[in-house]
């Protein structure tokens, strides 16, 4: 699947597996059931790893080990699900996870900036003809009014540093 990264299509040096596959060598996103079963095995490998949540998988259940992880990918099963919003601004505030949180699953482009907003920074799109959509969505908004987990000032922030008039 295309990745949107830092506002562009990227390259996806990432490989997610599955529970039944093999391991491959280089970075791989493995499913928490897989990280929990097969955790000594998967830490003795020399690569980057990362981890997939489903959205009833909250990031509690990987906080003593997420200095560990290099992406941690949250799924959206479905456009009304929700949890991976609350899940990524965990990450980012509770946990200071300084590593990419990643949207996967059903994640649509008029999502994206509260996607962002809540902390995401990496997106898997349904095709290439997406992307570009994506990429131009990126461009639409440039000020918000609220605080979030990215590093957009919000507008009050703004207005206070302008010269005076």
């Amino acid at each position: 699947m295309p990745l949107i990264k830092e506002g562009v299509l990227a390259e996806d040096s990432w490989q997610a597996l599955a529970d039944e596959d093999e391991l491959v060598e280089g970075p791989i996103v493995v499913t928490l059931d897989r990280w929990q079963s097969e955790r000594e095995a998967l830490l003795s490998r020399n690569t980057p790893i990362g981890v997939r949540l489903k959205s009833d998988q909250t990031p509690a259940l990987l906080a003593d080990d997420l200095d560990r992880f290099a992406v941690v990918a949250l799924e959206f099963p479905k456009f009304n699900d929700g949890r991976a919003y609350s899940y990524a601004r965990l990450l980012r505030d509770r946990y200071a996870f300084k590593g990419e949180v990643r949207a996967v699953g059903n994640v649509l482009r008029d999502q994206f900036l509260l996607m962002q907003r809540c902390g995401f920074d990496a997106f898997e799109v349904a095709n290439e003809a997406a992307a570009a959509a994506w990429e131009k969505a990126i461009s639409e908004i440039s000020v918000t009014y609220q605080p979030g987990a990215d590093a957009r000032r919000p507008a009050l922030a703004l207005r206070r540093n302008r010269p005076a008039a």
